[in-house]
């Protein structure tokens, strides 16, 4: 029986020598591969961008600079663009969007507003220095085709090994949701919009 009073860090510790294995790091870390993870949040449900600055916050606490470019979200005010400034420049939110086409009534003039993030994207991208590029709202893009997902397939086969990739949005394309490493699917099981409540501070934006 352990003895309560053990200052072992373990309460099994693994024997010295040969077999033994570093449990300081995660089991699943110990001698398996490591590269950058294509990551997708997508369903009905909220917490699909929450989840994202989530991974957003603890890269940074890794000290693994951190790009997101929200490609619907337009320039207002928001917690986590405030927030990302704290970062000493580590975390940088660019919010590429107008709204969306139900806002603009444009079709055409989003097209060229998603275009035009894309580009910018990976202008940045090529700059070099990443370690987690998130995508926010790209799954909504590409549901409406306003980019291809050929063009976004092809991104992801060519990025730099060690960049993780979080793309968030309602109807991820099935392309997509095949090519990524992990996939999280939200459900709307119950919304405080649904009871007449208006978009909170601190909870939406």
């Amino acid at each position: 029986m352990q003895d309560v009073g053990s200052t072992s860090p373990h309460p099994n510790p693994l024997p010295e020598g040969e077999g033994a294995k570093d449990i300081s790091r995660p089991v699943s870390a110990v001698g398996k591969e490591q590269r950058g993870l294509v990551i997708v949040h997508t369903g009905d449900g909220k917490g699909k961008t929450t989840a994202a600055l989530g991974l957003a916050l603890r890269a940074v606490g890794n000290g693994m600079p951190v790009l997101m470019i929200q490609f619907i979200k337009g320039k207002w005010k928001t917690g986590e663009r405030e927030a990302a400034k704290a970062f000493g420049g580590l975390f940088e939110i660019h919010a590429m969007g107008e709204g969306f086409t139900w806002d603009t009534k444009d079709a055409e003039r989003d097209k060229r507003k998603a275009r035009e993030g894309w580009e910018f994207m990976t202008a940045k991208v090529a700059g070099g220095g990443y370690r987690m590029l998130i995508l926010d709202e790209i799954n909504c893009v590409l549901s409406y085709e306003y980019l291809p997902v050929d063009e976004v397939l092809r991104f992801l086969r060519e990025k730099p090994r060690g960049l993780h990739v979080v793309l968030t949005g309602r109807n991820a394309p099935p392309a997509l949701i095949e090519t990524a490493d992990l996939v999280t699917e939200m459900l709307d099981i119950k919304h405080p919009f649904n009871e007449g409540l208006a978009a909170q501070r601190g909870i939406e934006f």
